[in-house]
């Protein structure tokens, strides 16, 4: 066998090659592209047996995913994708003074690979539309945490110099990103414009709400209070920042909702979309999620507990001598445990028995946080026997030993 490791940069990459006993075989900056993958295929070529085939090269590279990783796979090599801080912390251990090249990187990985790869993860075996869900998905998640971002600017910026645009929010029970605040700040961005605005003029922003009548003449009401400010010409920079801000909320908004579409419609096309969707708190768009992140594939989990351990649900456990803590995964993936959380959190309002077993938990003292996450790592456990029996979700069997304990 022959193990690599590949330091990426973005138009090259940094390979060494070792054989079996560690010794260094050859090493090599390959350009990125068609080039670079040719190049890597004459170089392990040199070193494969007449009688070798393409899967006994092992290539380890901190990245899972990408055109070289697709590449690399469609060769037929086995490639590990293995986290940066791994990487590091391997690294640490083959040289302790510090010391870091583009060589040493693809020296350490290259170690990493061939001593500890019944460690580490495998990359590839996703089916094209678990990896088609995965972009839609993440690119969808990904929108929604930039409107976040652009909503607590923009509520940062009417702090100082609009606040009535908060109190119409709290009144009103309406998002900072919503239609109706966008439309109003986006015609009135100053106090001074919005106290002018009539009932009539508002009645149009509020389209589809109920009450609209009702809800408008009491925006009206708050515009047209006294409220604290800045001076004009603070105020009217203040303005410029915000419909910039809300032009920018209105097309992210926009593209939120195709990309939602996307979503459904890349999910609705999975094998396992309904033993998915069939789980309590998943829907279509958190289902997706979940599915993009643990991938579909075969054999990758041997285990409910393997399953746990890479959503970063299970507790970690640290004991020396008489001294023995458990606590939460630190390292994660943020966008799976998010989407778990979501579950969590959707499941207790929906389902009995997750219900009843948040409570067991908050009854033997445990907070609402560890609870949360104590029934999400419950949750993947029946995903995991679903998806491994592929069959939907019911509440019975799922909790059966659950049930039978309490009794």
């Amino acid at each position: 066998m022959l193990f690599v490791g590949d330091d990426w940069a973005e138009d090259h990459h940094d390979v060494e090659v070792q054989n079996e006993q560690g010794r260094i075989l050859r090493r090599a900056r390959l350009p990125e592209g068609i080039a670079g993958i040719a190049g890597f295929g004459e170089l392990v070529g040199q070193f494969l047996p007449e009688d070798g085939q393409a899967c006994d090269v092992l290539v380890c590279i901190e990245v899972d995913r990408g055109t070289w990783v697709n590449a690399l796979l469609a060769a037929g090599y086995r490639v590990f994708g293995v986290d940066p801080r791994q990487a590091h912390r391997h690294r640490e251990i083959l040289s302790s003074s510090g010391a870091k090249s583009d060589k040493g990187d693809a020296h350490a990985l290259a170690d990493m690979i061939r001593t500890r790869r019944h460690q580490l993860r495998e990359a590839g075996g996703d089916s094209e539309i678990a990896a088609a869900i995965k972009v839609v998905s993440r690119a969808h998640q990904s929108m929604i945490w930039d409107r976040t971002r652009h909503m607590l600017r923009l509520r940062a910026a009417l702090r100082e110099y609009f606040p009535a645009i908060l109190l119409v929010c709290a009144e009103l029970d309406l998002a900072l990103t919503s239609r109706p605040i966008l439309a109003l700040l986006a015609k009135a961005a100053t106090p001074q414009k919005a106290a002018k605005l009539t009932a009539r003029q508002i009645l149009p922003m509020l389209k589809g709400y109920h009450r609209k009548e009702d809800k408008a003449a009491r925006i009206q009401q708050i515009l047209h209070g006294e409220h604290l400010g800045q001076p004009e010409i603070l105020t009217s920079a203040y303005a410029a920042s915000v419909r910039s801000t809300v032009a920018v909320i209105s097309v992210i908004n926009e593209e939120i909702s195709a990309l939602e579409q996307e979503v459904k419609a890349h999910f609705g096309q999975h094998p396992d979309a309904e033993i998915i969707a069939s789980q309590p708190g998943l829907g279509v768009i958190t289902g997706a999620r979940v599915l993009a992140e643990f991938g579909d594939a075969p054999g990758r989990y041997r285990s409910s507990k393997a399953r746990k351990n890479y959503a970063g649900t299970s507790p970690i456990t640290r004991q020396s001598g008489k001294t023995r803590v458990v606590a939460a995964r630190f390292v994660h993936n943020d966008r799976l445990v998010d989407a778990l959380h979501s579950q969590a959190s959707c499941a207790l309002l929906h389902d009995e028995y997750a219900r009843a077993y948040y409570d067991q938990q908050r009854a033997r003292g445990v907070k609402h946080n560890a609870a949360l996450r104590q029934l999400a790592n419950r949750l993947v456990g029946i995903l995991h026997g679903c998806l491994t029996h592929q069959s939907t979700y019911h509440q019975d069997t799922a909790w059966a030993h659950h049930t039978t304990a309490a009794a």
